[in-house]
């Protein structure tokens, strides 16, 4: 029986990237070399933070979006890490509020001037100290206000109240490096991926794991809630160590709806889904492809659209919200692609092709917008809300009423849940201890070779001293 392929109809089938001309790209960039499995940028309505290369310490560039074409080498940055950045994300409800976490143990908020920056900030609104490890991700809540997550490797999560400046809640279920967070629609789940090979869905306020998978056919890299659809799409490897991708209820992980795998390359898949279209976009870290597919409610579930394609490997992948796309072209989804071998940032627009120049309705419903659906306090005591929506017809206009106040804070010990974050360390990683290792046998090295140098010093000493001795003038 011959292979018929299955036709279907959909809205999205022609969507196309179109890239943006030179003169729109942002030039001259130096993004960092760091191998940390990262974006190393974030985008909003106004401004793109990418994280730089820099000697000593960490550093980002914030470039507002009109400000295109090439940047100069004296570029201010905010520049108040000691060590390198790993992660910067916008606050999605204050459009000039950022943080940004750090192999310096530390999570930082800061407050970007109208216009931009016109010289180097070293300085944050708020630093936030409750690791003992490097932080490697930070996100923060979908619908409530200065509520921020941050995962360290000392293998905990940290929930932050940025209205007081401290660590309210600790998710300490994980048993090794978190990999990815994601949340569902109204921020009441939390998923993770783990690199103790475990997929989580957990309760955040609670820390209580509701659901748990070991996935030793499916290696989970990264995960993300498909909205409100109660299901996880997550990538990985196979046990064949090729790409691959699986969906998941999120009620019952014991087995994934369907695994369907990609390619034989070893660059990590990231994904990323619009809630509005139900299309699914996966980038490779390395790849120059940007493949593409609608998610449905019923079997097969994924359905391949097309492939957008392009020469020059991309090291990550910014994405614009919502509200920031250009309706009347169209467009429903747009990267920022970070060409690390140009110093290159290229945006990417995903268009659907229609003739008529009137607002699109259908592919453009109403979508979370810049309004917080709670406080921080009425999250922590239990509440649940979904986003506050907003509709894109009449163009993204208004800006936020919302002001970020920090906190007065004294340096004292952080305690969560009767530890103290500061004092309790955990055990080190196998690279850490090899790490540690390899630095105390140089050290022993170095002491040796002082000792010997100082051991023959002293022979010379003791030479001259015999040779004075035995000298004609004392005879």
């Amino acid at each position: 029986m011959s292979w018929r392929p299955q036709y279907r109809s959909s809205k999205f089938r022609n969507v196309y990237g179109k890239v943006a001309s030179r003169e729109h790209c942002f030039d001259g960039i130096p993004i960092t070399k760091n191998v940390h499995d990262n974006h190393f940028c974030a985008v909003n309505a106004r401004f793109l933070a990418i994280v730089t290369e820099s000697a000593g310490g960490g550093s980002f560039l914030v470039i507002p979006l009109e400000q295109t074409g090439r940047i100069e080498p004296n570029y201010p940055k905010v520049c108040g890490h000691q060590g390198n950045v790993l992660d910067i994300k916008w606050n999605p409800f204050i459009e000039n509020i950022i943080a940004s976490c750090s192999e310096d143990t530390s999570v930082r908020i800061w407050e970007i001037p109208e216009g931009g920056l016109k010289r180097n900030m070293t300085e944050a609104v708020l630093e936030l100290y409750g690791h003992s490890r490097r932080v490697g991700l930070v996100e923060w809540h979908p619908t409530t206000n200065n509520i921020l997550f941050s995962a360290g490797y000392d293998y905990k999560v940290l929930i932050w109240n940025l209205d007081i400046g401290e660590p309210v809640k600790m998710i300490d279920c994980h048993t090794d490096v978190i990999l990815c967070m994601s949340f569902n629609t109204d921020g009441s789940l939390l998923a993770t991926s783990c690199k103790d090979k475990k997929l989580r869905v957990v309760e955040p306020r609670s820390g209580r794991v509701l659901q748990e998978a070991s996935c030793k056919n499916h290696r989970v890299n990264r995960v993300v809630f498909l909205g409100s659809t109660k299901r996880l799409l997550t990538t990985g490897v196979s046990r064949w160590n090729t790409r691959q991708i699986a969906l998941w209820d999120q009620e019952d992980l014991s087995m994934p709806l369907i695994e369907e795998e990609i390619d034989g390359l070893s660059g990590l898949l990231f994904p990323f889904y619009d809630a509005d279209t139900h299309m699914l976009y996966l980038a490779g870290k390395g790849d120059g492809n940007i493949r593409y597919y609608e998610i449905g409610s019923e079997k097969p579930y994924l359905s391949y659209l097309m492939e957008f394609r392009s020469p020059a490997p991309q090291k990550g992948l910014g994405v614009m919200p919502k509200h920031g796309l250009d309706v009347s072209a169209c467009e429903v989804f747009r990267f920022y692609k970070l060409v690390t071998l140009k110093g290159l940032i290229e945006p990417i627009s995903m268009i659907v092709p229609r003739r008529s120049e009137t607002y699109q309705e259908d592919i453009y419903p109403m979508t979370p917008g810049t309004e917080p659906a709670l406080t921080p306090d009425e999250w922590l005591s239990g509440v649940n809300r979904d986003p506050i929506l907003m509709s894109l017809k009449e163009g993204y206009k208004r800006t936020s009423k919302i002001v970020f106040k920090a906190p007065v804070k004294e340096k004292r010990s952080v305690v969560v849940n009767g530890i103290d974050l500061l004092e309790n360390v955990p055990p080190r990683t196998e690279n850490e201890l090899l790490r540690m290792f390899f630095r105390q046998q140089d050290e022993i090295r170095r002491l040796k070779d002082e000792l010997s140098q100082k051991d023959i010093r002293i022979r010379q000493l003791q030479l001259e001293l015999k040779n004075l001795r035995n000298s004609p003038k004392n005879n």
